[in-house]
């Protein structure tokens, strides 16, 4: 039993004037608070407690002790109460991560409704399409999409990203509308290189038949926006996310090609540093994005996207 365990449990036993019923209130054998008082006297070099069969009180220096014990219980009890309750409060610093077109188009405007609900909180947002050590740069969660890999990190899976395969109305009065994912040969593709076999796309039929298509085109991007822009200049077919391609397909800028087939989706997760010891600001922050990312939640973003985007243009 360690000091502080110590000083609770000599002033149950002043308090409750008995070794047993102190013992019981914290957990612990009569014979292990017993034994712990008299260790408690011998390293004091002076006697705290008068026994007797009528129970136990303290002597006069057990008495001053007492006291003073009481006053430290006191303080260390505050201090816990303390730290629960910054612990439930959303203030201080949260540092976020995220890619550059998820951060620009959806968690911007996220957050900054966030920040408007918690006036108290300081939000260090970053965007960077390169992998961030969370540990080694101090972030205190991350949106990422796709599987993690295993790791010693926490998290949570927030929903699913689907993609959409889209080209120009002028495009394809151009060069034609593809009617199967073979005749994508025949096209120029638009390609993002940030993922993985990137110069084959994937697909699902109905029917559950899958296939791989091997594409190739003018144009290969990390940048989302890019391929948004050369997409609306007719130069080629797309693959993006439909967060980003959805008002361009509403204003008849785009168009949804193989509707009746659908590209893979892409996991979106809450990662944070340690699945332990969360602390309440960001774990309040996923609940609060908890059940955002169901349906066609990038119809919902609309309005706070162009807010955003508006911003990003002056």
């Amino acid at each position: 039993m360690d000091r502080i365990q110590g000083i609770a449990l000599f002033v149950r036993v002043v308090e409750t004037g008995s070794f047993s019923k102190a013992a019981i209130s914290l957990g612990i054998t009569q014979p292990t608070a017993t034994k712990h008082i008299a260790f408690l006297e011998k390293r004091l070099g002076s006697l705290l407690l008068h026994r007797s069969t009528r129970g136990v009180t303290p002597t006069e220096i057990g008495q001053i002790y007492y006291e003073k014990c009481k006053v430290i219980s006191r303080e260390l009890e505050d201090a816990d109460n303390l730290a629960a309750l910054l612990q439930s409060k959303i203030q201080g610093k949260l540092s976020i991560s995220s890619s550059v077109a998820f951060g620009r188009r959806i968690l911007t405007p996220l957050v900054l409704e966030f920040m408007s609900q918690h006036p108290q909180l300081q939000v260090h947002l970053s965007l960077d399409d390169h992998y961030v050590n969370l540990v080694e740069q101090g972030i205190d969660l991350a949106v990422r999409m796709g599987r993690l890999p295993d790791s010693s990190l926490g998290s949570r899976y927030l929903g699913l990203n689907p993609w959409v395969l889209v080209a120009s109305p002028a495009y394809l009065e151009e060069h034609g509308t593809p009617k199967h994912p073979t005749e994508l040969a025949e096209h120029q593709a638009l390609i993002y290189s940030s993922v993985q076999d990137n110069h084959r796309w994937h697909f699902s039929g109905a029917d559950g038949a899958a296939l791989s298509i091997p594409v190739k085109g003018p144009l290969y991007s990390n940048n989302l926006s890019t391929l948004l822009a050369a997409t609306i200049a007719k130069m080629g077919l797309a693959a993006i996310p439909w967060y980003v391609a959805h008002r361009s397909v509403q204003t008849g800028n785009l168009q949804p090609i193989l509707t009746d087939w659908t590209l893979p989706s892409q996991e979106i997760h809450a990662v944070f540093s340690s699945p332990r010891l969360v602390p309440g600001k960001v774990s309040q922050y996923i609940d609060w994005l908890q059940g955002y990312f169901v349906g066609n939640w990038w119809e919902r973003q609309e309005s706070k996207t162009q807010l955003v985007e508006s911003i990003n243009t002056q």
